[in-house]
């Protein structure tokens, strides 16, 4: 392949470089993707690799400590409709 100069971040992650994205453990990850709280993976031929947008999607979706962030955005939406 030849090489355009230009660096792309990953798009498709393995599972350690999942959960490292994430901030978490494999075993942790492992056990989000079981209950649903991460993605389950793409199958490329054999390998199970992680979407990272998605993962993304999934990490925004955490439930936060109490920092603030969630209603500040839903309360951006709410204004936004209101224009």
């Amino acid at each position: 392949m030849k090489n355009d100069g230009i660096s792309y971040p990953p798009r498709g992650l393995s599972r350690e470089e999942s959960a490292r994205y994430v901030g978490v453990g494999s075993t942790l990850f492992d056990e989000m993707v079981a209950d649903g709280r991460m993605p389950k993976p793409k199958r490329i031929n054999s390998r199970a690799v992680w979407d990272r947008v998605a993962l993304d999607i999934a990490f925004t979706s955490l439930p936060d400590k109490d920092n603030g962030l969630r209603e500040l955005l839903e309360r951006s939406r709410r204004d936004e409709q209101k224009k």
